[in-house]
Formats: structure tokens, C-alpha cells, sequence
């Protein structure tokens, strides 16, 4: 299905924004809502159903966060993310140094965390339940950890030396975190730890720090501003302004060598991807300019690019349900994406052309039917 994605000529989504896209979600919990941010401060929420039954319908937007409301983000929306075990809350941090605490039944904020600097990334841990932290990447080469139960931030992780452009929970490990900054550097964190830091990935598998002055790990030549685990959190992929993709062993911290080609990107800040989850192979899914690019995780290999926006992709995001996926852009839409619905062959057509000697052993089914038994 994957290998099928097409715009889809049915399904719109209201267009609500009037500026870029920067980030989407979508609920884990039903698979059916979604939220968007966009760099004028909105954040819309949609709901993905199609509730008409029709074959063309749009994906209405059921609320909003607009320039009216009094809490609306002051500058552009980076991130949002549904609370990963209901949908009755989600959260949004923006430019204008804010992480806040949504209600989703009221739209107004539960909590706010103000930070020194504009926030680039922020995550909740899929998997966690004996936390409720949200890792936040701010202007600050600290990386700020924000407990939803008190209310503080409460841990500062120290080890990068500039902004940091993104950040993500393990989905295997609920105390690992992996952060990427404007320095070169991803690290690994055990939020656990007083030091922190397990370790400093290196594209170069420690074969150059011989020498001192490549003493430093750096994965990527350039900014890292992008980051995500494969959903077993086996794996972890990160995109930098060197116009490289790297997939690292999550455990090991090794760079696995897999060669995307030239991935481009000249992002500012943080560039929000996606992973597809229960496909095999698996596939990446890369904002390349105006198109999204389909990569093979495993053996770097570009399927397809998926053109359909007008300008610059910032984000994507996979429905792993239907195998579907969003995209939103600086031209104010959110596409979807879903899989070409195969021509059924006519039955007689079918029987004609296939002899039953040539099917394959292993596509034939082993049940029997009521005729064989009489």
C-alpha cells in the first residue's frame, strides 16, 4: 500500500491556515484526529473520518486556536503533539518561547512553561508510565525537561553546545532520549542518570578519533535538525544540513552505514519526518523541498517522490491504520496521501488467463470448500 501512495483526488482538508504548515500530529489512541501548527501562531484540529460516506468528502476542522483566541501562540507553532494516551489533551510549543498544556474539551490552557528562548521541538514519550515528562529543545544548548505532574521543569540535560533542533522519546525505553542540535552532535540520554548522557553518536564509528583534532563525535557535518526512532526504537534516523540521512543501531550508538544519497535540506530549524510502522520493509518519509521524499529504511533506496505541494514541506506524518499520510507546507495545504486502490480483475477474465498449475504453491489457500467435502 505504500508503495501504491497517490494524492488522494477525493479527500481534501479544509484549508483553514493562511500561512505555512509547520508541524501535524495525529492521535495514537483512534488514529482519526489530527492537529496542525502554523507559523501565524494558529493550531487547528481536524477530524480525519469520513463521516459523509461519500467517496469525495473534506476533512472538516472541528476547532481552532485562531488569532482571536486569547491564548493563541504570540509567533509560529514548531511542534504539536497529542497527549499519547487520550485525546482529551494535547500540546504545542512555538517561537514565542511557550510550551503550553492544551484541554482539548475547552481549548484553553491547563498549564504554560516560558523558556529563555524560542522553542524548536518538543516530545512526550509514547510509551512512558512512570513519567510524565515532555523533553523540550529550545535556543539553549540545555535540554529542558518539563514534568506534567508538578508543573516545573525539573531536570536540565548538559552536553550540547548549540540550539537544539529536535528531540524524541524512545519508543522501546521510556528513560532514553535522543536530542540533535545545530553542533554536529545527536546524543543519547538516560533521563535517570546524574550525567546524563550515555552517548555521542559518530558517523564515523570511532575510526577517526585517533587523531585528536576528530577527537570530537559529530553525526552529521552540519546542523542535525532532524530526528526519529523506527517504532521497535531498535533504530534511529537523523537528517542534517549536510544533505545526509544516517541510520544508527539505538542500542550500540552505531552509525549502520546505510547510504541514502543526497538527502537535501536547508532547513533552518527543526525538519519534522516520518516512519512508516508495521510495513516490510519499512519507509521514510522526507520532506525534500516541494515534494516528500519514499526511502527504504534499511537499504537506503529512494521509491518515489510524492509531488503535489507548491512550495517548501516541512512535516509529514504516517497514519499507520490505512497507511495513509499528511503533509503540510508553506503553501498554507495539508495533503493526503493514500494508497492507488487496485483495478479488481473480472472473475472470468481472471480464470481464463490463470491456469490453475501456474498459481504459485504458496498463494493457493489450504481450506477446504463445501464442494470438496460432498
Amino acid at each position: 500500500r505504500v508503495l501504491s501512495l497517490e494524492l488522494n483526488k477525493d479527500r481534501d482538508v479544509e484549508r483553514i491556515h493562511g500561512s505555512g504548515i509547520n508541524t501535524l500530529d495525529i492521535e495514537p489512541v483512534e488514529g482519526r484526529y489530527m492537529l496542525s501548527g502554523g507559523s501565524d501562531g494558529i493550531i487547528v484540529l481536524y477530524d480525519l473520518e469520513n463521516l459523509s460516506r461519500k467517496p469525495s468528502y473534506t476533512c472538516k476542522a472541528l476547532c481552532s486556536v485562531g488569532r482571536s483566541h486569547p491564548h493563541v501562540h504570540g509567533f509560529s507553532v514548531e511542534t504539536v503533539q497529542w497527549y499519547p494516551h487520550d485525546t482529551g489533551m494535547f500540546t504545542s510549543s512555538s517561537f514565542d518561547k511557550t510550551l503550553k498544556i492544551w484541554d482539548t474539551n475547552t481549548l484553553q490552557p491547563a498549564d504554560v512553561f516560558h523558556f529563555e528562548g524560542t522553542v524548536y521541538s518538543h516530545h512526550m514519550s509514547p510509551v512512558a508510565t512512570k513519567h510524565c515528562l515532555i523533553a523540550v529543545g529550545t535556543k539553549s544548548p540545555k535540554v529542558q525537561l518539563c514534568d506534567l505532574k508538578s508543573g516545573s521543569c525539573s531536570h536540565i540535560l548538559q552536553g550540547h553546545r548549540q540550539e537544539v533542533l529536535a528531540v524524541s522519546w524512545s519508543p522501546r525505553h521510556e528513560y532514553i532520549l535522543a536530542t540533535a542540535s545545530a553542533d554536529s552532535r545527536v546524543k543519547l540520554w538516560d533521563v535517570r542518570r546524574s550525567s546524563g548522557c550515555l552517548s555521542t553518536l559518530d558517523q564515523h564509528n570511532g575510526e577517526k578519533s585517533k587523531a585528536s583534532s576528530e577527537a570530537a563525535n559529530t553525526a552529521h557535518n552540519g546542523r542535525v535538525n532532524g530526528l526519529c526512532y523506527t517504532n521497535d526504537g531498535l533504530h534511529l534516523l537523523t537528517i542534517g544540513t549536510d544533505d545526509r540521512m544516517r541510520l544508527w543501531n539505538s542500542s550500540t550508538g552505531e552509525n549502520t552505514l546505510v547510504n541514502y544519497g543526497k538527502v537535501c535540506n536547508a532547513s533552518r530549524k527543526g525538519l519534522k519526518f516520518a516512519v512508516s510502522c508495521g510495513c516490510n520493509p519499512e519507509f521514510a518519509f522526507i520532506p525534500y523541498g516541494s515534494t516528500i521524499a519514499v526511502y527504504t529504511i534499511f537499504t537506503g533506496e529512494l521509491i518515489t517522490m510524492l509531488r503535489g505541494h507548491y512550495s517548501t514541506v516541512n512535516c509529514c506524518v504516517f497514519q499507520p491504520n490505512f497507511q495513509e499520510l499528511y503533509s503540510g507546507s508553506k503553501d498554507c495545504n495539508i495533503l493526503a496521501w493514500v494508497p492507488a486502490l487496485r483495478e479488481p480483475i473480472p472473475d472470468d477474465a481472471s480464470e481464463t488467463s490463470l491456469p490453475q498449475q501456474h498459481l504459485n504453491p504458496a498463494y493457493e489457500d489450504a481450506w477446504s470448500t463445501s464442494d470438496d467435502e460432498g
